[in-house]
């Protein structure tokens, strides 16, 4: 029987099947976000280039941090853009492409959760290393210096505790934690499959 007549025979399969392509629109206006960062990305950068006589190298560190921050959550669109559209929608048929990821040829949904789970790690250390550049002493506003960085891109100073401090890191933590367990499960689920599969044979 051709696929043809099963798709006739089987309309609601067919129709189950065809609902992913309700997720493009998702993916579209992730596109979008990914363009606001890109202006957010540029706007900081126009504020380095233009104060970066008037700033001490604490500044300038901050601001650069901030910048890191943004490619990293920009390289986190990526991957879910096109690592999600490519194991939930439909395939990319970017065999042979010069500018393929080497990572998306093995691409299924265990592959990119360890990927987006090490990319959230990667933002929580920037924002986590922020603070700690930032804090002059617990219970006081930012320095001078981190204030002066911070006011300028239109953020006002931060008050930093001590318990606050502590809890951004005990939460960078559980996400270190968390995408160990992802990885450790899912390499046993791999062996299990590979182990069932010689079974198998």
């Amino acid at each position: 029987m051709s696929q043809t007549s099963e798709r006739a025979l089987n309309p609601l399969p067919s129709l189950i099947f065809s609902s992913r392509w309700l997720q493009l629109p998702l993916y579209l206006g992730l596109i979008i976000a990914q363009g606001v960062y890109v202006v957010l990305f540029l706007k900081e950068l126009w504020h380095l280039i233009t104060h970066a006589t008037e700033w001490g190298e604490q500044q300038i560190m901050l601001m650069v941090l901030g910048l890191i921050d943004v490619v990293m959550i920009s390289n986190l669109l990526v991957m879910v853009i096109v690592g999600g559209y490519e194991t939930f929608v439909s395939r990319l048929r970017l065999e042979g492409h010069p500018d393929q990821p080497e990572w998306l040829s093995h691409v299924n949904a265990s592959v990119l959760k360890v990927k987006l789970a090490m990319a959230i790690i990667g933002i929580s250390s920037i924002h986590l290393l922020k603070t700690f550049i930032a804090i002059g002493s617990l219970g006081g506003p930012v320095t001078e210096a981190a204030a002066t960085a911070l006011a300028t891109t239109g953020t006002p100073p931060t008050v930093y505790t001590e318990a606050g401090v502590m809890w951004q890191t005990i939460i960078h933590c559980v996400f270190i934690l968390s995408a160990i367990g992802i990885a450790y499960t899912d390499r046993v689920m791999a062996q299990v499959v590979v182990k069932n599969g010689k079974n198998g044979h």
